[in-house]
């Protein structure tokens, strides 16, 4: 029979070993977790921006080919940084965390964001990551605007865990293919967005139609959460836009 301090050593050295290995395993594949990572960002700008056939083979290779500048912006709108070159997963654009930025924003402190520019059949179209809060956990994304920095090219969500059936269909061409051709300013040259509702876009008055799409059936919350999100984000990219006019 074992005495009490035999097994509180063995238990103790198990504990020991076991965290080791876990400690190890982690170390081991932090490296990959964060290429599927990398990997899965540029495909989803690449597919905000128009990209087919974009999967995790040949995403690398199609974003360095079509991705033509990693850009840093300021919260006044100013560039910070302007990357060109292979290896852009190393530009500090690809590495800014878009959630510290936006909740230094929310403080009212100096923040900086990251904006992709890709070249498509000779056009320009500008990238913009995105990121908010669904029902259940985060919702982010990439919107695409044509060079005029107003026109929607595309866009491509993701999220964590919101509910299959409803509001996880914001990733589903049902809802992401109505927002091509939309403007996120009006013809007096003001920001407003691009809001998400229910009760369908065509009730809309006419010249509201185009900075508007239809919420999720079912999917409410997660909906706003989207509409939240396009607002927050965008509206800090808009000193950079009226620079460019």
């Amino acid at each position: 029979m074992y005495s009490n301090a035999y097994i509180y050593r063995y238990a103790g050295i198990m504990v020991i070993l076991v965290a080791a290995i876990l400690s190890a395993a982690a170390t081991l594949l932090k490296p990959l977790q964060q290429r599927n990572e990398a990997v899965d960002k540029m495909q989803s700008i690449l597919t905000a921006a128009g990209f087919e056939g974009v999967d995790a083979k040949n995403a690398i290779e199609m974003f360095n080919k079509s991705v033509t500048n990693m850009i840093v912006i300021d919260n006044e709108g100013n560039i910070v940084d302007d990357f060109e070159g292979e290896g852009k997963e190393n530009s500090s654009a690809f590495k800014v965390n878009l959630k510290e930025e936006l909740y230094k924003k929310s403080v009212s402190r100096p923040f900086q964001l990251p904006l992709y520019v890709v070249s498509k059949n000779g056009e320009k179209i500008y990238i913009i990551p995105l990121r908010g809060v669904g029902l259940w956990g985060p919702v982010w994304g990439n919107i695409a605007l044509k060079d005029d920095f107003k026109t929607v090219v595309g866009v491509a969500f993701g999220h964590k865990s919101e509910t299959p059936g409803l509001g996880a269909e914001i990733e589903t061409p049902i809802f992401e293919d109505q927002f091509p051709g939309k403007t996120i300013f009006d013809e007096n040259g003001n920001f407003v967005s691009i809001g998400v509702i229910k009760g369908g876009v065509v009730n809309m008055p006419a010249n509201r139609q185009s900075h508007l799409v239809d919420a999720i059936s079912g999917g409410t919350i997660t909906s706003n959460g989207v509409g939240d999100m396009l607002q927050n984000v965008l509206e800090s990219y808009e000193p950079f836009f009226k620079k460019q006019g």
